[in-house]
């Protein structure tokens, strides 16, 4: 087993990648090992007549947007439940991506993910047998919610009963 540890690649929790049929302009990623599939943000999608998925990768306002137009029609759907528990029907294709200097083709499920920290989630499937996954690498950026924590920090007690006291989770609409 150590043997085959050492081939193995070592990435850390987040990484850069490259989509060479998309230009090679490197993209964040993160790596999520409790996650089994990978999935990409895509926008414009559409079938046409011919049966041929269009898409592009990431979306105007995006640093990562190219405008290039992919169309295949080597694609399937997938019904896919997220963290939150929704569950959303997604198409998934396969890309060209290089990381860490690794050129392979995985499977990506389309997805909206403006509102991600990272417009690529890559999963145990692409993972398996090619990295090694070291969790001390890699810095997960995370915005803190600063004017919640200033209403915090007025009144602990009001906040409470504003988000917690009727609702448990602390679900909020924004």
């Amino acid at each position: 087993m150590k043997e085959r540890q050492e081939q193995l690649t070592v990435i850390g929790r987040t990484a850069k990648a490259l989509f060479p049929s998309d230009g090679m302009r490197q993209v964040p990623v993160k790596i999520d090992t409790g996650a089994d599939s990978s999935s990409i943000w895509a926008s414009e999608l559409s079938i046409d007549k011919d049966h041929y998925l269009h898409f592009v990768l990431f979306a105007k306002g995006s640093p990562y947007y190219t405008g290039v137009q992919h169309r295949t029609k080597s694609f399937t759907v997938n019904l896919v439940r997220s963290s939150s528990g929704h569950r959303q029907v997604r198409y998934r294709v396969r890309l060209p991506i290089v990381i860490a200097g690794r050129r392979l083709r995985g499977s990506f499920t389309l997805a909206d993910r403006s509102l991600n920290t990272y417009p690529v989630l890559i999963g145990c499937t692409l993972l398996n047998k090619k990295f090694l996954v070291d969790v001390s690498k890699g810095v997960i950026s995370r915005e803190k919610p600063t004017a919640l924590n200033d209403e915090l920090s007025r009144d602990p007690e009001a906040f409470f009963e504003k988000y917690h006291a009727t609702n448990e989770r602390g679900d909020i609409s924004l």
